[in-house]
């Protein structure tokens, strides 16, 4: 007999309603799920960032409501913030390094002043590790306070810390970016230089105009400053009227790309000169450029000295080569084209297999969690909507990059390559089996993908128990804005556990920094983490084994 009694239950409630008796929010899709703790938020924002939103949440809100939680976590604990923020950005798990920046920022604003100071004099060297780093700090910062003098010491640190060999490296090769250049900010900072070669530097930054006048005797000033045949290569560069004396300028003082006047950027004699002393983060990021212009042709030395570079393991260890970037290099140099801009390239077959066994390579040594494993996709609508990469326009609109549900592909691959237990279901609001194997190129598995409808996460756990398959780990990856399924996701897992006999557990690998997860808190044999943080795919090794 029908009942308005019987529309209540424990055991299956529908996404878009509380389970009774349980502390639920509601998700920006409109279901219903876990509240996530502040810290756990701080982290999930420093490893994924904001700037791209997802489907249900803008950048601009999303984004705020990261800082909030940021705010309370400094209010709370600003030295464990502090800590927090320089562990994640030191040790390179985050993808992009502003969501560090930004926290800092704000702890750099906080009201205990032993915050402030442990911020500006500890964080700031060790997050803001390269010129442009400091200058994106700059601007955010202005945001939470004003230049007072704990603020000016601690800019002036971070030049007077460094060896003044490296310091003239920055000096000429992170010139200014967010409308800020090292001349404004020593000129604010104003800082007492550390030793001689610091006060020749600071002199060089400030009265440039004037060493072009025939201010500095740069023979003289090569022989005994640390690093001087940075800048004075970098001043020959800007005064080449020849590509010949542009190739000879950066072969013998071993430039980079940015200290190279644009004019000659398109030069395949300028890139092959450069490509000697390359670093492997600007190798990858200027992959596309360097085959437009010719230097990278398939079976060419150059191609070949490339390969070797992005898939040697201690190359990659070295430069803090993150996924993120290596996946992205893919996504974008595979299609031939960049996000903004006109250039276009016809890639070369060997590069693109370079960046693939690169991908697989900057996550380390690998542990199976060597159980029967179900890598589970979320194909909704959200997914194709969210994306984990994003550029933006000179009038600051967003161009689309690489969906988050293409990236959750490439981790759930990561996995896959060191199982042999595993199968991969795709899930909206149902689940189906699909096959993408680590075996096949990361750039074919990501374009093939298609995703619509709505989102439940209860989809492949309910696929299992329904068609006999014995699962002992379930890795969900997606944005976990799950809403339109007939039970919780908890409550499924339950009934899975209880049907099969099987103690199932449940990691979720969090595609986008929301404050909600679907996880029961209470449940031990779940487990939330965050997608494209390096250290995931063992922990959830780690976690599957147990």
């Amino acid at each position: 007999m029908s009942s308005v009694y019987t529309t209540i239950s424990t055991r299956e409630t529908p996404q878009s309603e509380p389970i009774m008796g349980r502390d639920m929010v509601r998700n920006a899709a409109g279901g219903y799920a876990f509240q996530e703790g502040d810290w756990d938020r701080l982290r999930k924002f420093l490893i994924l960032g904001s700037e791209a939103g997802t489907y249900y949440i803008g950048a601009k809100t999303l984004t705020r409501e990261n800082a909030e939680a940021t705010f309370r976590c400094i209010q709370e604990d600003g030295m464990r913030a502090v800590a927090e923020i320089i562990e994640v950005s030191d040790s390179g798990r985050a993808a992009k390094n502003d969501p560090a920046l930004f926290a800092l920022a704000m702890c750099a604003a906080a009201p205990d002043a032993e915050v402030r100071r442990a911020a500006l004099m500890v964080g700031l060297p060790k997050v803001a590790r390269i010129g442009t780093h400091l200058f994106h700090f700059a601007e955010y910062v202005q945001q939470f306070r004003g230049w007072g003098k704990t603020l000016r010491r601690g800019i002036g640190a971070w030049y007077n810390q460094k060896e003044p060999h490296k310091l003239a490296h920055q000096l000429v090769k992170y010139r200014q970016r967010d409308g800020w250049t090292h001349y404004d900010l020593l000129k604010l900072a104003h800082p007492k230089p550390s030793s001689e070669d610091h006060s020749i530097l600071y002199q060089w930054v400030v009265k440039r105009h004037a060493w072009q006048q025939g201010w500095i005797d740069d023979a003289e000033y090569s022989l005994y400053v640390p690093g001087w045949d940075a800048i004075l290569g970098y001043e020959m560069a800007r005064q080449a009227t020849t590509e010949e004396e542009v190739v000879r300028s950066s072969y013998t003082y071993g430039l980079t790309r940015e200290m190279i006047p644009n004019e000659w950027l398109n030069s395949p004699r300028v890139w092959e000169s450069l490509l000697k002393n390359m670093p492997i983060t600007a190798t990858i990021r200027n992959l596309g450029k360097m085959t437009a212009v010719g230097l990278l042709r398939p079976m060419s030395e150059a191609t070949r000295t490339v390969c070797e570079r992005i898939t040697n393991v201690e190359t990659l260890k070295r430069g803090r080569v993150h996924p993120w970037a290596i996946l992205n290099a893919l996504f974008v140099y595979s299609r031939g084209h960049g996000l903004l801009g006109s250039l276009e390239w016809n890639p070369v077959r060997e590069i693109v297999d370079a960046l693939d066994e690169a991908f697989y390579l900057t996550f380390g040594n690998v542990e199976p969690i060597g159980n029967r494993v179900a890598l589970c996709l979320d194909h909704s609508g959200s997914m194709g909507w969210s994306y984990i990469t994003a550029a933006f326009d000179r009038r600051g609109r967003r161009v689309p990059g690489m969906a988050t549900t293409q990236a959750a592909a490439a981790m759930a691959l990561i996995t896959a390559a060191v199982e042999k237990q595993y199968m991969v279901l795709a899930f909206n609001r149902n689940a189906w089996p699909i096959t993408i194997s680590p075996r096949q190129r990361l750039d074919d598995v990501v374009n093939s993908l298609v995703i619509n409808g709505g989102t439940d996460y209860a989809a492949p756990i309910n696929y299992c128990r329904d068609n006999g398959i014995e699962i002992d780990t379930f890795v969900i990856y997606g944005d976990e804005e799950s809403w339109a399924g007939k039970e919780h996701m908890c409550q499924a897992i339950e009934k899975y556990r209880q049907q099969t006999g099987i103690d199932a557990r449940v990691a979720i690998v969090a595609m986008c920094a929301t404050g909600t997860t679907l996880n029961d808190p209470l449940d031990p044999g779940t487990l939330s983490v965050v997608g494209f943080d390096t250290n995931t795919p063992n922990i959830v090794a780690d976690f599957g084994r147990r």
